[in-house]
């Protein structure tokens, strides 16, 4: 044993040796639970193990323990009237999103006057002053006078060998094609009609009536359609449901109505025609026959899946409907109110800035795990060796 514990020994490196020595002495007059501690600490620094417990612990998750089913009846009867409390909290719970609610019709009033001042300067109706126009950007701190005057004297003469454009063309065309959720909708046909979009708006409910928002697309005289609003509204429920009470997670859009579009004869993008050959079986002619069949469009937006009474819908609908609440909710939430930082991409830049964050955590912790198998004696770089490329996971 002696010569095995040298050779063990002879193997480690000097600083682990150290390290043995210095515990070795602590533990001498030591009691158990010191021990113990010790021990703990040293398993709790080795990746390995920490690996392993985790990956138990994520076994564990959500699962549970059966000490529920194991309890008295007296105690069961007991958290029975727990959940009856907690069915009660959700019913506040839902009062608190009501006025929410009422709170965002109040603000929304306040807010109003500036969306249409930036919908007057977009289309041209109101020129801002210069005092208005006046905005200090981070890259112009650090410039010179003589460096300013000599970049607003080239902006001048650009503006003179340019036409001069009325308000901010394709304003919200722009905010559409910046975002990813919206530009995955648009196609290159509804790029042409959304130039003529002059704002958007957010209506909620009036007070006592049933919890919902409107979205108000403006739209300028065009030759696509007759409207000159487009509406889609979303209605909301925030109470929670009788038989599943505890699911009750804030309001819940229930389901949504769009608008009938007038659109101009052969101009409707939500519609194509195709042309089909069909050959007689008999006789063997070739006719063509024209069909319309739907199209891919922005414009869908405006005719959702109707939701039955019963409230059943089949996969596909389900999932239009589940994206189409989104959207109407990101569009209220984030689009609305900040326009003109995703016209600029400056909304967009704060979120990327945000994976970027979390990108830069991430490659801290696997740092600091590499750091870990480095100076772990047992570590044995053998065993995290990439599979063969067949037994990867997918």
């Amino acid at each position: 044993m002696a010569d095995i514990d040298n050779k063990d020994q002879a193997e480690m490196d000097p600083a682990d040796m150290e390290d043995v020595e210095e515990v070795e002495e602590e533990e001498t007059g030591e009691d158990e639970n010191s021990k113990a501690r010790q021990l703990t600490v040293q398993m709790m620094q080795n990746p390995q193990i920490l690996a392993a417990l985790q990956e138990r612990l994520d076994g564990l998750n959500g699962s549970p323990s059966g000490y529920m089913e194991s309890l008295p009846k007296v105690v069961k009867r007991r958290v029975n009237a727990l959940k009856n409390l907690q069915v009660k909290c959700a019913h506040i719970e839902a009062k608190f999103y009501e006025e929410v609610h009422e709170l965002e019709r109040k603000y929304a009033a306040l807010y109003q006057p500036l969306f249409d001042k930036r919908s007057d300067i977009v289309k041209a109706a109101y020129e801002p002053t210069d005092e208005e126009c006046e905005w200090k950007a981070d890259e112009e701190e650090e410039l010179t006078d003589e460096m300013k005057e000599k970049a607003k004297l080239e902006e001048e003469k650009k503006d003179e060998e340019k036409e001069d454009p009325k308000g901010i063309p394709e304003f919200w065309l722009t905010v559409f094609k910046n975002v990813d959720l919206l530009s995955d909708m648009l196609q290159e046909h509804d790029e042409p009609i959304l130039k003529h979009l002059q704002d958007i708006k957010v209506k909620f409910s009036d007070p006592g009536q049933p919890m919902s928002f409107t979205l108000e697309f403006h739209f300028e005289p065009n030759d696509f359609f007759t409207n000159t609003v487009l509406m889609k509204t979303y209605k909301m429920r925030s109470e929670p449901d009788e038989n599943d009470p505890f699911s009750f997670d804030g309001p819940e859009i229930m389901c949504c109505t769009g608008c009938t579009i007038d659109w101009t004869k052969g101009k409707n993008v939500t519609l194509k025609t195709i042309k089909k050959k069909q050959k007689h079986k008999g006789r063997g002619t070739v006719r063509t026959v024209t069909k319309t069949v739907p199209n891919d469009s922005f414009f869908n937006f405006f005719t959702p899946p109707e939701v039955p009474e019963n409230g059943e819908l089949d996969e596909d609908s389900e999932a239009v409907l589940a994206a189409d609440f989104e959207i109407g909710h990101f569009i209220r939430e984030r689009i609305v109110p900040r326009a003109v930082l995703y016209f600029t991409g400056e909304a967009i830049e704060d979120d990327d800035d945000d994976y970027d964050e979390e990108g830069e955590e991430a490659d801290d912790e696997e740092g600091e795990e590499e750091a870990d198998e480095e100076n772990d004696p047992d570590y044995d770089p053998k065993k995290d060796a990439a599979p063969p490329a067949e037994c990867k996971q997918q």
